[in-house]
Order: structure tokens, then sequence, then C-alpha cells
């Protein structure tokens, strides 16, 4: 349903029998997890990634699409420095039931996403619409500036609490860093009414 240069394409879907397959593009170069795993980026470099998220995940509302999995294993960067989306697997229609809840679309109790990268509103299986994609966003925009995730703990139920309950560390140190600050403070705002809109 999405065509953007920064969204990997799927060009077909397979059915072999009982196995299943969807044909993507071939976005190479590493995950933003292994490009993080070598070290913390560049403040510009990691705005630059930034952007251009930002820009597919634009688009990706704009068509009633919220990705709800966005962490650093889904996030291809080319050795052009070029960004594409993988994995919209989790990803949900608002445009077709903007009543939605993850409750609705899951087993209850069951949580749906990467707990390090969801937003409080994804935990606790209220509405999900396009400001938990920017809570993500903020979140991996942390990591790439500091070289871990802001709510990594040594398992999935301390992240989760992490995400409903506690704030980073503020970044510290240039004025551009400063201002990636702010950045990552606001689209982490627990509520969603507090982050960017």
């Amino acid at each position: 349903a999405l065509n953007h240069p920064h969204i990997a394409a799927i060009y077909g879907v397979e059915d072999m029998g009982s196995t299943h397959a969807l044909v993507m593009e071939l976005a190479e170069g590493p995950t933003l997890q292994e490009r993080i795993a070598a070290g913390p980026m560049p403040v510009d470099e990691a705005l630059d990634v930034a952007r251009q998220m930002a820009g597919a995940l634009e688009y990706a509302h704009e068509h009633g699409i919220v990705h709800r999995d966005l962490k650093p294993a889904n996030v291809k960067v080319t050795p052009e420095g070029e960004v594409k989306l993988l994995d919209f697997g989790l990803a949900r229609s608002v445009v077709d039931d903007a009543t939605a809840t993850v409750a609705d679309l899951t087993m209850q109790g069951q949580v749906v996403g990467t707990p390090a990268y969801m937003a409080p509103e994804q935990l606790d299986g209220s509405r999900v619409d396009r400001r938990a994609d920017l809570f993500a966003a903020g979140a991996l925009l942390f990591e790439m500036v500091v070289g871990r995730s802001p709510f990594a703990a040594a398992s999935n139920l301390a992240s989760m609490h992490a995400v409903l309950y506690e704030r980073p560390p503020a970044l510290t140190g240039a004025s551009s860093v400063d201002a990636v600050d702010r950045i990552v403070r606001r689209a982490l705002e627990k509520k969603p009414a507090d982050r960017y809109q």
C-alpha cells in the first residue's frame, strides 16, 4: 500500500502450498542496530537518518498506516546513506478502524512490538495512532546519539516499566546535542497529547 523512497517495497506475495513468502526490495547495507553496535553516531548523521525516517513515517501516516514496531533492526541504512524502513508486519491501518486498540488486535495480555521501543499506550492496551511511531522514533534518535536504547533493561518487564515510568538521562554537550535532547524529550512524553502531533 506504500510507495516511498525510504520504505522498502514489497514486490509480490507468493503462496506455494503451505509456504508463504514476501518478495521484497533488496535493501543493502547494515541495519541501524548493526550501525549503532559500532558506537554512537555523530549528531549530524543521526539527524539525517532521523529526518529520512520521519519522512517515511509521515508518508505512511498520511496513508493511514501506523508501523507499531519501529526499532533499530527494522531500519536499514544503505551504503549511500539512504534509509529504508522495513517490516511493517505489525502495522495497523488507522483509516479502516480508528477505534482499534492493541487489545482488539491481539490476545488479552499479549505484547505486540518490542517493549523498549513501544509507546506507553501500546503497553497498556490503549488506542494507538501515529504518535506511537513518533515515540519510537524519539527512542531511536536517542539511541543513535548515545549508543544504547533509552529504555533498555535486563528484561522485557523492566523495559516496559522504564517506558511507562522513567525518563532517560538528558543529552548534554554542544548546542546541537541540546537541540536533539529537546526533540527526544518531546517525542518520549508519556502522554500522546504531549508529543509532537
